[in-house]
């Protein structure tokens, strides 16, 4: 390759092919010498430089002679004479997110990019937003998909009237050239890509020199997991997994892979090997092809220059105009078809990267101009049937397929319609259907899917898109040619609908149950896609007279055909109340049936319109007048649906109760059941009453049981016959009631869906996406709800969990129809009880009476006269009869509900015609045949309804008669005119409302009686107990102190005294009350008091490590180079990188309890399915028995002690323990300690030193000094307890460090201390953050759990070695103090201080350890311990905070005040000791400075020594009213501390000296003094969750340009954010997989490592989706805090709505966090959901 570099002269290889009488020879010559040489070098080529080699000996001479001169400058010249593109034309990603303006976009398949909408007016309208399946477009720019605003700000929206461009003005010598190359290169380009194994180079392209270097090459399938394609090739090609991991990754992505590289012979060898290992997991081998190098160079370059044409045309319109002439003119060398129909054609042959490479050459093409939109949308027509057949075949998926174009042709309204007058595509469309079903014709010309094939099915299923996209626009002028073509698919159509209607018949079974179900997915999925094209043409049918009568004759005709089949009997005369039907016997329980019948479905939607068009007298007669045998198929599918209900057909299984559901459901129903209840409408408006009621009777089987020819005392039977009847009176109510559809009342498509959203609303509050899943929608997926919805119902917003709720308004409950047609079974009955509640709970009664309807059109008015006609009165005179007999066989509640209803209906009829027209013109007598006239008396309805009143069986139905009653009387009122119907209806209902008004009063007279008396009661033991109190005064006052269960003090003490009592440190400390604590046990219920020497009881717990309160996240200690790494956990850092937390449910168990209910989880555990998930036992994980919260451990309950505490024994002792003297007796006592451990010359080399001289100035005190301040029995507890604190400690060491189990660890009662500690600081945190009081506002089981770690913290210098502990004493001292210590102690800026103080408060009791006695310090000794402890370390943390810096503003102010006076002699002092000129600040600001930075710690030490010696802290801490200044000073005097913190350096001023040289000539402090280090600031920063956007469409566009670090490639992507630290992350790709601790993660678990010590909060932003981690192999996701208008989250954007933050869930979010419950969240969420498939969480 050298070579060819210094031989290669571009401006000679120019002119040469310019001078060229064939270009494609000379460029094919000099092809056949580059390309080899650049793509067949090494086995393992550099992408980078094989793209170098591409650029400057390929593409750069091509764009050169392009133009004729070097590159950039003809680009510039484009440039000046061109405007930019109005077309955005970007092409989606899978994944991409993708905008939709519901108020302006034609249909919902027009679409934005996010950058464009962005831009947009659109993005203040109603929008949807959702994530692209891949291979569409943005439509910015094209005028024809919106209805305003079609470009966006950077599409230049002043072109938008040019959007019809003219040929762009190229030179003729350009536009020449680039026609010659672009038809040179694009032939070369589909040959390559249009290529066969055993093809051959054509004879210019053949290298010069023999190569016999071929390639195995590898294709992708659908057939084929990721595993057996590895699998495949270790076995195959002798790679290790690694490699068959890179190569399959590669495969998946790109298509193809080259897996082999060699002779001839082993490239077969591999092809072999490859088909047989895949056929061992697959039947079907994988595609693997031999070829010779030099053929993949050229697929190589050929793909390459697929890009480059998308860059060449992007320069100029001219340039793509001329690439689309040249792709559609015929190819001469081969057949007729053009290149670009080559390409399509070879679609389903080619992989998956060159695909991807043509569909984007198209779309910035052919697609980008308009006229070469047309031509090509002329192509793909003529080919669709070819393309359609070819999709089947193949194995991918349609978003990668050339079919998926259609979508971008079919839906341009102009192009859409050019399509039907000139190729015919719906005919097409239709009969590629047909062709595609052919197979699954039965020989009656019906479908049978019986043993189809699913997957074929499906990609059948695309097709009906197709269909449905032509049909998106309305045609607003018609002329004949579209007349004709529409006409002629329509009649395709029909012919598609006769092989689906009366498909899947089915025969009711008896006897014996039903053996195989038979198929019927199948055909309801083809109804389900036909659903909204049949509404789409009956859509484009009523916007054409002509073509709406000729629709609806074809229809009909082809409908007759269908039903040209014969009945099995002849027709036969029925006889009842006098009148004759004549009709042919058929029974829906014998003989078969189907539920298809969409032609006659058609036909009523077709009728209906034509009504509503006024044009019902342009049919003829006969096409008006047979609805008798039209109306056969519908009245079968409603009785089946009937006999189903009845359960007469459960012998036929679980598939026709399916159908019938789907019938009925709100995805089916609007072209199935509703359009069957339609076709019965119209036959009742055409045929006679009698009749018509007759032909239902036969139907449902009934004709013989209302006629009296019937009878049977068969249980079974009667019980038929009597839900028979309810199914039959029920379809009555609907037929007669049901006028919501428009064209047979005078009703809107709004009142319509207004009428279904109360009912919805009246079964109960919903949410916004519960009645968008109740409701129809339209083929824009639109369902009008929020239209209406404002009108008719009110908006209750939700809380912190839940969704926003509409109530419906209390004006529209009257429209309620219990008898709603489109309820189930169950929303009727949920409908009734909501609404008898509300009524009893207003006061009314439970009559839920029929609504009024609006009145019907005149072709239907007809109807009503079914609630009169003598038939109707006989059936409902036979249903009351049979009630009144009081045979409970014989009738059913809601038989006569139903009955009641329907003459409730016939009344208001009456009454309304009566209201509304003279009496003479009035011919509706319903009440005068339901009086009984011209019957026998006793059995009219009239009388008949009144008897019933009285049976007590019809209690329930009372006040319904009552109302019928009351209605009968109205309209005879209104008959005779002697009372208008108000005052009659006043009149009637005075005496109920005034029966409720009694009832009311009465009940509110009773409940005032019964409050008076509690109130008395309660006055009167008040008053007892007052007389008791005073009666027994000596008792109460002689009451021993333990008795008092820790009450605050009883008035009779003095002030002083309860000051004193709320100290807990120094010799002024509270004594320690005897309290007598008995809890129950969860398990077993017994109760026991906590003692030290009883059965142990035990705290639930979870132990986790916490970054909660880190001030580093992200850097945590990972190595022992770091230094904080060596000194945790002796010292936590003060950035507090890691802590240890333990938090507690609260739930008490005994030791006993606990361990064998832990047993038993371990056993039944390990077979229950992936319950690893849920708990990890290995790691001692169990979920609480009462609440499931989970947990890891369990925290010994250890009472406190009791100290009466001795006040003079104190003050003798402080005279003589100052601390300088209470120093030098603690350095004796370690030195006494260490010496006989240790070399004698050790000892003297310790003694030696400077600062002990200082400090020792009095001598060195006696080794036992320290036990004669007093010293006590150590506290003894139960072997249980110690059992206990062994097992809580491991558990503490063993998270805290992730470690193996070791109880003799020396580390295990550090890691206790610590947890301790940092469970105090995050609670006081917590405490901090809510703004509540430090004491008093903890729930009962945080103050459980927190007493009880700081009592078990404490009790492990019992349990653990005395010479560990002591160990640990002395190093933490070490920071403090001069003492010996093996290392040396880090510097006061490398500690936390809270921590160090927990230490060594906990610790320091292990120096009173003698090896003969074991004993412990008293109660003063503990006090002056605690006191002098405190007061050194809140000495050091002052200095601490001086020293580092902080976020306070420098203020200026006078310095007279003491404490500004102390702190700036204070400050000199440390300016001096560390031999620097520290900044000048004032007094004021270092005061301020420094009362802010140990709040913190003051306020979780207060925390500390109140679980610690149980004395009460001062009622100001307890209230949160109190300033902050007020609080400060209670800690202070709580802690024995100064409200003035400096007075302790004045007051200690000779002790604290050489302690301060030493603190600050620290060599941190140097460093830190010098800027060279990073320190922590004071106060600590409060830890939130990050900021959020409060537009969802921001977080989006911020995923849009998120680039994954590790990939260039443009692939989806999951970007996730990190809400702890607002990290973007590419989540479950393998592009970001790393390693941690040995295993393959994903980038969420790698990173949740580092910033949450395992613990992760992350936002999948395209997935709208929280996800909670809590190791690699649990989590679980949780709602985003993202709310739409509607008060709902909306996961994975599914609904699609635009999304706002709602503060209120994203604090509950971060409380979650800081109260360390995402572990209990996850276990609960696992716990409630049943995984059958885990999912693979550390690769997210």
């Amino acid at each position: 390759m050298a070579e060819a570099y210094k031989s290669f002269d571009e401006a000679e290889l120019i002119k040469e092919w310019h001078a060229s009488t064939d270009l494609k020879l000379t460029l094919y010559t000099y092809l056949r010498r580059q390309v080899p040489q650049i793509f067949c070098q090494n086995e393992e080529p550099n992408p980078n430089e094989e793209e170098e080699q591409v650029e400057r000996f390929l593409l750069h001479p091509l764009e050169y002679f392009l133009f004729g001169e070097d590159p950039d400058e003809g680009v510039k010249k484009l440039k000046q004479g061109s405007s930019s593109s109005q077309l955005c034309g970007r092409v989606f990603k899978e994944g991409e997110t993708v905008y939709s303006c519901r108020d302006c976009a034609i249909d919902p398949t027009c679409v934005l990019c996010m950058d464009c909408f962005q831009e947009s007016v659109h993005k203040s309208h109603r929008y949807k937003m959702h994530a692209s399946s891949g291979g569409g477009f943005c439509d910015c720019g094209d005028v024809e998909a919106w209805k305003i605003g079609p470009c966006c700000s950077k599409h230049d929206p002043d072109a938008a009237s040019d959007m019809v461009t003219d040929e762009c003005t190229l030179e003729p010598e350009l536009c020449e050239r680039s026609e010659m190359l672009f038809r040179v290169l694009l032939n070369y380009f589909t040959d390559f890509l249009d290529w066969a194994e055993d093809s051959q180079l054509l004879a210019p392209l053949k290298p010069e020199e023999k190569d016999n270097t071929y390639a195995c090459v590898l294709y992708n399938d659908e057939h084929h997991s990721y595993d057996h394609v590895i699998y495949t090739l270790q076995r195959s090609v002798n790679c290790d997994q690694a490699e068959a991991q890179n190569h399959t990754a590669i495969i998946d992505k790109e298509g193809r892979r080259t897996v082999k590289r060699g002779s001839l012979d082993s490239c077969r060898d591999a092809q072999r090997l490859i088909k047989y290992n895949s056929e061992h997991v697959s039947l079907q081998p994988l595609r693997v092809e031999v070829l010779h190098s030099a053929v993949v160079a050229h697929q190589t370059l050929a793909l390459r220059l697929g890009s480059w044409f998308q860059k060449i045309i992007g320069y100029s319109v001219g340039f793509r105009q001329a690439f689309c002439r040249v792709a559609l003119e015929p190819n001469t060398d081969r057949s007729s078809i053009c290149c670009i129909s080559r390409l399509m054609l070879l679609d389903a042959t080619l992989y998956k990267g060159a695909r991807k490479i043509v569909h984007e050459l198209i779309f910035c093409s052919m697609l980008m101009e308009t006229e070469f939109k047309r031509l090509f949308a002329v192509e793909f027509t003529k080919l669709y049937k070819d393309l359609q057949n070819n999709f089947i075949d193949d194995d991918h998926e349609r978003n990668i397929s050339i079919t998926a174009l259609s979508v971008q042709i079919f839906t341009v309204p102009t192009l859409a319609r050019y399509l039907i007058e000139e190729t015919n595509v719906i005919t097409r469309i239709v009969n590629t259907v047909m062709a595609l079903l052919l197979e699954h014709l039965d020989v009656n010309n019906r479908f049978s899917f019986l043993g189809y094939n699913s997957d074929k099915f499906s990609r059948i299923q695309a097709i009906f898109h197709d269909l449905r996209y032509i049909l998106i626009s309305k045609p607003s002028m018609w002329n004949f040619k579209l007349r004709k073509q529409f006409l002629e698919g329509f009649n395709a159509f029909l012919g598609l609908l006769k092989c689906m209607q009366g498909m899947e018949e089915v025969k009711c079974q008896f006897g014996q149950h039903i053996a195989v179900e038979p198929e019927w997915e199948a055909g309801f999925t083809l109804q389900i896609q036909l659903r909204h094209i049949l509404a789409m043409f009956q859509d484009w049918c009523s916007s054409d007279d002509r073509i709406l009568l000729e629709a609806f004759r074809d229809c009909r005709k082809v409908l007759l055909q269908c039903n040209n089949q014969p009945f099995r009997r002849k027709a036969a005369d029925y006889y009842m109340c006098k009148q004759i039907l004549h009709v042919r016997p058929y029974k829906v329980s014998q003989e078969p049936v189907s539920i298809h019948v969409p032609l006659s479905r058609l036909l009523a939607g077709l009728y209906v319109i034509i009504c509503k068009n006024g044009l019902r007298d342009q049919l003829f007669d006969e096409e008006c007048n047979d609805f008798r045998s039209l109306v056969e198929h519908p009245l079968r599918c409603v009785v089946l649906a009937a006999q189903v209900s009845a359960e007469m057909w459960r012998r036929n299984g679980l598939s026709l109760v399916s159908q019938v559901y789907y019938y009925q459901d709100v995805k089916c129903r609007d072209e199935m059941y509703d359009k069957d209840i339609l076709m019965l409408q119209i036959a009742a408006s055409r045929m006679d009453a009698n009749h018509f009621l007759m032909l239902l009777l036969l139907r449902f089987e009934l004709f013989n049981f209302f006629n009296g020819k019937c009878c049977s005392r068969d249980h079974n039977e009667l019980l038929q016959w009597n839900r028979l009847t309810e199914e039959m009176l029920y379809l009555l109510i609907v037929i007669v009631g049901e006028r919501y559809v428009p064209g047979v009342t005078n009703v809107t498509k709004e009142d319509v869906t207004m009428r279904e959203v109360i009912h919805l609303l009246c079964i109960e509050p919903m949410a916004h996406s519960s009645l968008v899943k109740g409701l129809p929608e339209n083929e824009s997926h639109e369902t009008g709800l929020e239209s209406v919805i404002n009108k008719v119902a009110t908006f209750k917003k939700p809380g912190v969990s839940g969704h926003g709720l509409y109530e419906v308004k209390r004006e529209y409950l009257g429209e309620f129809n219990p008898f709603f047609y489109h309820y189930s079974r169950s929303q009727h009955s949920k409908a009734e009880e909501s609404q008898k509640k509300r009524r009893a709970h207003e006061g009314a009664d439970k009559a839920l009476c029929p609504p009024v309807p609006p009145p019907f059109c005149a072709a239907f008015s007809t109807i009503v006269r079914l609630l009169c006609c003598d038939i109707f009165v006989h059936v409902l005179r036979r249903v009351l009869q049979r009630a009144a007999e009081e045979k409970s066989t014989h009738w059913t509640e809601i038989m006569i509900q139903r009955a009641l209803h329907l003459i409730g209906q016939a009344l208001l009829e009456e009454k309304g015609q009566l209201e509304d027209r003279t009496l003479e013109e009035v011919t509706f007598d319903f009440s005068r045949k339901a009086r009984g006239v011209g019957f026998e008396e006793g059995t009219s309805l009239f009388y008949l309804l009144s008897k019933i009143k009285a049976i007590h069986s019809f209690e329930a139905q009372k006040d319904m008669i009552k109302w019928v009653l009351q209605m009968f009387e109205i309209v005879k009122c209104l008959r005779e005119k002697s009372t208008p119907t108000t005052s009659m209806s006043v009149e009637t209902s005075k005496p109920e409302e005034s029966a409720q008004d009694n009832e009311k009063a009465e009940r509110k007279r009773k409940a005032e009686a019964a409050k008076l008396h509690r109130q008395k009661i309660m006055a009167q033991m008040s008053a007892m107990q007052k007389n008791f109190i005073e009666s027994h005064k000596m008792l109460y006052d002689n009451m021993p102190e333990s008795a008092m269960k820790g009450q605050p003090l009883t008035s009779t003490e003095s002030p002083v005294e309860q000051k004193e009592l709320c100290v807990s440190v120094g010799p002024h400390r509270g004594s320690t009350l005897a309290e007598r604590e008995v809890l129950t046990c969860i398990l077993c219920q017994e109760e026991q008091e906590v003692a030290s020497q009883a059965p142990a009881m035990v705290l639930t717990a979870c132990v986790q490590r916490s970054t909660v309160l880190t001030q580093c996240r992200g850097k945590m200690p990972t190595s022992s180079a770091d230094e904080t790494a060596t000194l945790y956990p002796t010292f936590m850092p003060p950035d507090l990188a890691v802590g240890t937390h333990t938090g507690s449910c609260g739930h008490v168990m005994h030791a006993t309890c606990w361990q064998k209910y832990f047993e038993v989880v371990q056993n039944t555990t390990r077979n229950r399915l992936h319950a690893e998930l849920i708990i990890d036992l290995e790691n001692g994980e169990f979920l609480c028995p009462l609440c499931k919260s989970l947990c890891n451990t369990v925290v010994p309950l250890i009472p406190l002690e009791p100290v009466i505490f001795n006040y003079e024994n104190a003050e003798i002792i402080g005279q003589h323990l100052t601390l300088t003297h209470w120093i030098h007796v603690l350095e004796a006592r370690i030195k006494g300690l260490k010496c006989p451990l240790q070399e004698n010359a050790d000892c003297d080399m310790e003694g030696s030193n400077d600062c002990d001289a200082v400090l020792c100035r009095e001598g060195q005190p006696d080794f036992r000094a320290l036990l004669s301040y007093g010293v006590q029995k150590p506290r003894k507890f139960s072997d249980s307890i110690a059992e206990m604190l062994v097992v809580c400690a491991t558990a503490v060491h063993r998270v805290g460090l992730q470690t193996v189990p070791n109880e003799l660890c020396p580390r295990v009662p550090l890691m206790a201390w610590n947890t301790c500690a940092f469970t105090l600081q995050a609670i006081e945190n917590i405490l901090l953050e809510e703004d509540k009081p430090l004491f008093g506002s903890l729930q009962n089981r945080q103050l459980a759990g927190m007493k009880a770690i700081v009592q078990f913290s404490a009790a492990q210098r019992i349990k653990s070695s005395q010479a560990v502990i002591q160990r640990h004493f002395t190093e933490m001292l070490a920071v403090l103090l001069p003492v010996m210590s093996k290392n040396d102690p880090p510097s006061i800026l490398e500690v936390d201080f809270f921590h160090l103080l927990v230490g060594l408060v906990l610790s320091l009791p292990s120096l009173y350890q003698e090896e003969t006695v074991d004993l412990q310090p008293s109660a003063v000794s503990s006090a002056y311990n605690h006191l002098y402890t405190l007061h050194l370390v809140t000495m050091a943390h002052v200095l601490q905070v001086l020293l580092l810096p902080t976020d306070l503003p420098v203020v200026v102010g006078d310095e007279e005040t003491e404490e500004a006076r102390a702190a700036a002699e204070l400050y000199a002092a440390v300016s001096q000791n560390t031999g620097r000129i520290l900044p000048d600040v004032c007094g004021s600001f270092l005061a301020q400075k420094v009362k802010t930075g140990i709040a913190s710690f003051l306020r979780c030490t207060a925390l500390f020594f109140s679980c610690l010696t149980g004395v009460r802290p001062p009622e100001q801490l307890f209230c949160a009213s109190v300033s902050c200044q007020g609080q400060m000073e209670a800690v202070c005097s709580y802690l024995a501390l100064p409200s003035n913190v400096f007075q302790l350096f004045q007051e200690y001023k000779d002790t604290v000296a050489p302690l301060l040289h030493r603190w600050c000539s620290s060599p941190a402090i140097t460093k830190h003094l010098n800027g060279t280090t990073q320190t922590v600031r004071y106060p600590r920063r409060r830890n939130q969750l990050i900021d959020l956007p409060e537009d969802y469409s921001a977080l989006l566009n911020q995923a849009s340009h998120f680039q994954c670090p590790k990939s260039a490639d443009d692939e989806r992507k999951h970007p996730t954010l990190c809400l702890f630290c607002g990290a973007m992350l590419c989540s479950q790709s393998s592009c970001c997989f790393s390693q941690l601790n040995g295993e393959d993660v994903g980038a969420c678990t790698a990173h949740a490592a580092t910033c949450g010590a395992g613990v992760g909060m992350f936002l999948r932003i395209r997935e709208c989706e929280i996800v909670l981690m809590a190791s690699k192999t649990r989590g679980s996701t949780y709602p985003a805090p993202y709310l739409d208008d509607y008060g709902e989250t909306d996961p994975h954007l599914g609904r699609g709505n635009p999304l706002h933050l709602c503060p209120e869930r994203y604090r509950k979010l971060k409380k979650m966090w800081q109260t360390h419950c995402i572990l209990e969240e996850i276990a609960c969420s696992l716990e409630l959901v049943n995984v059958m498939f885990a999912f693979d969480w550390q690769m997210l």
